[in-house]
């Protein structure tokens, strides 16, 4: 635990990254000293080494101990092998993806190995020069094309300089199958030829303890038709027994005609397997077949086979025939069985004995060992690669680990490693999109951030599979967003997706939508206040009318239509006047308050009028622009971050003005252009003058009833 309390003996230096203080690096030297930097005053702990904007390949190649995620031990551990292995340390700040043979350091034992890698690469590609890149390493079967040996311990048909030798290779592959060489090559290892040599032995000597066929030429087709009826007549042996044991079973233990009326109506063909099912010949209590007797036409070919193996005159087959037979062919039968080699009977035995003879094993074993011998020097190819690999995204993933330079960087160009493109939506574009493998978990986690976050599905109709990404929202007001709108996600490749929001996380966006939230939300109560209320009297109507149609009573025949009227009752004038008195008193007092109002606001200097307006503005929704400018000083990467597997070691802010950057709305030119569906009417100007106009006289008439009938 001794890197938990490193002592400060180099010179750091700091910068302001998100409003906090970090180490800046900036240099091979402030590279080769990592492990001298204090871990807590690293930004990032650990992050995993997929969904990640930078190549996976890489980040494998730092993940020392292989366990998925990227921690401050790996970051060390490939600072110091990487700056052992270079000269000039400030390569590592380039991202540069080839390297001189002689900037590499020949002193180091990791420098001398890649350098003799590189330069082994160099000739293999039959390239000049001293300068390799990473697409020299990025082709391994270019590299070993036109190389006899490249150390896997598997040898081609190419490897051999005797002609004898390349056709045993290539006898081997293609009878046991090939190994993948380097190369791409199908070839041949130590394995495969001693395996191959032993099945040519194995089958030789089967071949020669051979056992005559006893029928000649149709002996396999004999034997495969004995195996398929051997059940069915033991089985007519057995009937036949019961039938002669008890006469009057004969006809159950025959063919029924039940059985054959339940499929005389379908197609005959379709039903092989239920007439298979029936006896193989008829039963008649005599124990034996007469050869000429009708077969089960499921079974008839089979026993044309058994009639050929019969001794020439046989009329009958009885059950020791049917034993006997079995016998004739059990020797070879048993010597088919213990059949080895059969990979290599294609060959034929010719070939086989030759090549027993001719015995390559030995030679063909040295050039595999030859091979395998060089496997250090091959393997250091793969070296190459990972130096490669690291020497361009080394700098890269420090600028997004050590510290979060990259995105706080004012270059819009310039992305942090976890942000995945651009979701286009209601006419902004979110540039912080970041990919997550769970939306619900992340979301829990996620929604401590403080930020506005947009959770969508992503397809491509070009991908297998969807995937789903976090936006951020930080300019302008929730306008059209909700779940279930479709958008447009980009990639940092460009590729277009189509996205579906699934999740929404609501957070302040901004000043000004908190300013109008509060009128928003009145509005909103106010609509659902109107709905419900019309919904509860549309209900009522018709609850009304469905209890007047079921109280109706029709006439009876015979009686008189207007004697089951009830009468109306009579018109109740006080009724009527005591609604028009609460009617009035309703509208003096309302007109009574408005007086007072305008009474006050008239008795006001323009400039107090010009404090109340405000005052009121600040009334009702400063609450709400100060709580949203608290939780908009509070917005937090990590948490986010946090939530897709990273350790985020150090609180990294969004700052209102820096989020601002994180979104970008659309802005079109002030034109004056007419619209060619715009409702005809009165001009702007004359509306206005007649809506003051209207409102003067309804201020003055309230004045006037205020001042001489004491309204108040």
């Amino acid at each position: 635990m001794a890197f938990l309390s490193k002592k400060q003996t180099y010179n750091w230096n700091y910068e302001n990254i998100g409003g906090t203080t970090r180490v800046r690096i900036a240099t091979g030297e402030d590279i080769a000293h990592l492990n001298e930097l204090d871990p807590k005053m690293w930004t990032v702990l650990s992050c995993p080494t997929q969904g990640l904007e930078i190549d996976e390949k890489s980040l494998s190649y730092i993940d020392y101990d292989q366990d998925g995620k990227i921690r401050v031990q790996d970051v060390i551990h490939t600072a110091e092998w990487i700056t052992g292995a270079l000269k000039d340390l400030d390569l590592l700040v380039q991202n540069t993806d080839r390297i001189d043979l002689n900037q590499l350091n020949a002193e180091n034992e990791w420098g001398k190995k890649i350098q003799n890698s590189a330069q082994q690469i160099l000739n293999n590609l039959g390239k000049t020069g001293t300068v390799i890149t990473l697409d020299d390493t990025a082709d391994r079967a270019r590299i070993f094309a036109n190389t006899r040996f490249n150390g896997d311990g598997v040898i081609t048909e190419n490897t051999p300089d005797n002609p004898e030798e390349k056709a045993v290779v290539a006898t081997i592959v293609t009878t046991l199958g090939g190994i993948p060489d380097r190369s791409g090559t199908l070839g041949t290892n130590a394995a495969l030829i001693e395996e191959f040599y032993q099945t040519l032995f194995s089958y030789k000597a089967w071949k020669s303890s051979e056992v005559p066929a006893p029928f000649g030429e149709n002996t396999d087709a004999i034997i495969a038709a004995y195996q398929a009826l051997d059940s069915k007549v033991k089985d007519f042996f057995l009937r036949s027994k019961l039938a002669a044991f008890s006469p009057e079973s004969a006809t159950t233990l025959d063919l029924q005609k039940s059985h054959l009326e339940a499929i005389s109506t379908e197609n005959l063909a379709e039903k092989t397997t239920e007439i298979a099912a029936y006896p193989l010949v008829r039963i008649t209590g005599t124990p034996e077949i007469q050869l000429d007797a009708p077969i089960n036409p499921a079974w008839s070919s089979s026993f044309d086979w058994i009639r050929k193996a019969l001794p020439e005159g046989s009329i009958v087959l009885t059950e020791s025939t049917w034993s006997e037979l079995k016998e004739r062919f059990s020797a070879y039968l048993n010597w088919k069985n213990t059949k080895t080699g059969a990979c290599v009977e294609t060959l034929g035995m010719e070939t086989i004995e030759k090549l027993l003879q001719e015995n390559r094993k030995d030679a063909l074993l040295a050039l595999v060992a030859q091979d395998a011998a060089l496997q250090e020097e091959a393997d250091n190819i793969n070296l190459v690669d990972q130096f490669l690999h690291i020497l361009r995204d080394f700098h890269r993933l420090l600028r997004n680990f050590i510290t979060f330079h990259d995105f706080y960087d004012k270059d819009k160009n310039t992305l942090a490693i976890f942000q995945s493109g651009t979701l286009i939506i209601d006419q902004r574009a979110c540039l912080f999109c970041m990919q997550v493998s769970d939306t619900g978990k992340h979301s829990a986690a996620a929604a401590n951030s403080g930020m506005y976050l947009i959770y969508c599905d992503c397809f491509n109709k070009a991908k297998a599979t969807k995937q789903q990404i976090v936006a951020t929202m930080t300019v302008g007001s929730v306008g059209d967003i909700c779940v279930g709108k479709n958008a447009i996600y980009y990639d940092n490749n460009g590729v277009e997706w189509d996205a579906v929001v699934t999740k929404i996380i609501d957070n302040p966006i901004s000043i000004g939508q908190a300013f109008w939230s509060p009128y928003r939300r009145l509005s909103a109560a106010i609509e659902n206040l109107i709905n419900k209320n019309a919904a509860d009297k549309d209900a009522k109507i018709m609850q009304d009318m469905n209890a007047k149609l079921a109280s109706a009573q029709l006439p009876v025949a015979g009686t008189d239509p207007k004697a089951a009227t009830p009468a109306a009752p009579p018109f109740d004038i006080a009724k009527v006047a005591g609604i028009f008195a609460a009617i009035g008193m309703a509208f003096g007092m309302i007109a009574t308050a408005l007086a007072d109002l305008i009474k006050g606001v008239v008795s006001l200097s323009w400039w107090q009028i010009i404090i109340l307006f405000f005052g009121l503005l600040l009334a009702i929704s400063g609450p709400a622009m100060v709580m949203a400018w608290l939780k908009l000083r509070r917005r937090n990467l990590s948490p986010l971050l946090n939530a897709n597997g990273w350790a985020v070691n150090a609180i990294s802010k969004i700052s209102i003005p820096f989020g601002a950057t994180l979104t970008e709305s659309a802005h079109f030119p002030k034109l004056k252009l007419q619209d060619p569906y715009k409702k005809k009417g009165l001009a702007p100007w004359k509306r206005w003058t007649l809506t003051l106009f209207t409102l003067a006289i309804i201020a003055a008439v309230l004045v006037y009833l205020y001042f001489n009938y004491g309204l108040a």
